[in-house]
């Protein structure tokens, strides 16, 4: 009987809910913590991330007029799967990080409880960011947040699960779609929670996910005048504070880098409080 040879995955770009090359018809190599080649990923250009942006426009409305508990429901079904293909990414973690498969499984496990606390407060955010405004006259002064739009992402870039689902998830949250440049060095499992994302009730376009050069793609990101956000977490290592001034032209919110740590204030940082006044009713 022949031997039969294996299928290696091929790791793409995620945009508008497909798996395209980059346009560009790069890859560059991913490598284990040893060394040895593990796969080829797309490297995503400037075009790449307009494409993703344009996906992440249209995908909007519809996710921010979901309701509250109907994102909850999606987000806890994105953990559901998750803990279905756990083997997956703890291998992925193995190979990429070189951790051992306890430490991997350990990462996947905590990825996976921070989706389920994160579908936990889409139904819930709301009563924290926003109120009832104590004001002098016959009406209600209501603040409610709302969501900014679409957000631009720079994932960690030393985790390969956990750090990109604690910058993507919160920005869901309240409504946001999301435009995330997976960490360069560990892009496998991004690309494989983008899988996950698809399969999950995730509308197409809500999450784009873009390999490559954090450094190359995010000055485009920071310049596009239809990105509405910019969350930095990982780009302590590139010139973070000339995207600042980059996203300063349009007026962009920006999340300066740093440790994502699970948070309800993680979630307001991308959105806008409207106020809306109403008279009491008269008796």
């Amino acid at each position: 009987m022949s031997a039969r040879l294996t299928v290696p995955k091929t790791y793409k770009l995620a945009i508008g809910g497909a798996f395209p090359r980059s346009e560009s018809g790069r890859t560059f190599q991913v490598l284990s913590a040893t060394g040895d080649f593990l796969a080829n990923a797309a490297k995503a250009s400037r075009k790449d991330a307009r494409d993703a942006v344009r996906a992440a426009r249209s995908a909007q409305p519809g996710w921010a007029g979901a309701t509250a508990y109907n994102r909850g429901q999606v987000l806890y079904r994105v953990a559901e799967l998750l803990e279905g293909r756990r083997a997956q990414f703890v291998d992925e973690i193995v190979a990429q990080q070189g951790v051992s498969a306890a430490a991997a499984a350990a990462q996947v496990d905590a990825a996976t409880d921070l989706w389920v606390w994160y579908a936990g407060w889409c139904d819930k955010y709301a009563q924290v960011a926003g109120g009832l405004n104590p004001v002098a006259g016959a009406y209600f002064n209501i603040s409610a947040p709302e969501p900014t739009g679409v957000v631009a992402i720079v994932a960690p870039q030393d985790s390969a699960l956990l750090g990109f689902s604690a910058v993507v998830a919160p920005a869901l949250v309240a409504g946001n779609t999301v435009v995330a440049v997976a960490s360069e060095r560990y892009p496998l499992s991004a690309i494989s929670l983008a899988e996950v994302l698809t399969t999950s009730d995730v509308p197409g376009g809500v999450v784009n996910v873009l390999t490559g050069s954090p450094a190359e793609l995010t000055p485009h990101l920071a310049d596009h005048a239809d990105v509405n956000a910019l969350d930095l977490a990982g780009a302590g290592d590139i010139d973070w504070v000339d995207l600042q001034l980059r996203a300063a032209e349009t007026l962009k919110r920006v999340l300066p880098p740093g440790e994502p740590t699970p948070s309800p204030q993680r979630i307001a940082a991308f959105t806008e409080i409207k106020t809306v006044w109403h008279p009491k009713s008269m008796i």
